[in-house]
């Protein structure tokens, strides 16, 4: 399993994710431009210092991440309106789950790449989860689905 944010704006979610991504044992993916610096003191803050324990890889662009990954790993896009609910997708040990920005989410010439779009179904009257909320959601299911967990 592995996590690709694509282009992220805001560092505490990626912070976060980061923090997350350690506790799980996950890859992170960072797909540029980022919205801000990795030196960013909110970005580091909020990874607390497990920064260490962070597999990162960071990408020129989507084009250059998708060269590298190779054909062996399945794209999991995510969207906040579109797909099927995370909990009817089956998961597999080898994908990738791909966010977009907080702000706009996957542009639709990325997300069409994938091999399957899930969303998390919203029942109250909020747009979206924050992107790291989202982020932990779905790669615990994904984990779990996967025995991962033990």
């Amino acid at each position: 399993m592995q996590i690709v944010l694509y282009q992220p704006r805001i560092p505490p979610n990626t912070g976060s994710i980061a923090r997350l991504c350690a506790a799980t044992r996950t890859p992170l993916n960072l797909i540029q431009p980022l919205g801000f610096s990795l030196e960013d003191k909110y970005l580091k803050r909020a990874g607390l210092d497990y920064w260490s324990h962070v597999h990162i890889r960071l990408w020129k662009n989507w084009e250059e991440f998708l060269e590298k990954l190779g054909c062996y790993n399945r794209l999991i896009m995510t969207s906040a309106r579109k797909g099927t609910s995370y909990v009817n997708h089956s998961f597999q040990q080898r994908d990738c789950v791909v966010f977009g920005p907080e702000t706009w989410g996957l542009p639709e010439k990325i997300l069409t790449q994938g091999h399957g779009i899930i969303r998390i179904p919203i029942l109250g009257p909020v747009r979206s989860l924050n992107l790291s909320t989202a982020a932990a959601v779905i790669l615990y299911e994904a984990l779990r689905q996967n025995n991962a967990l033990n």
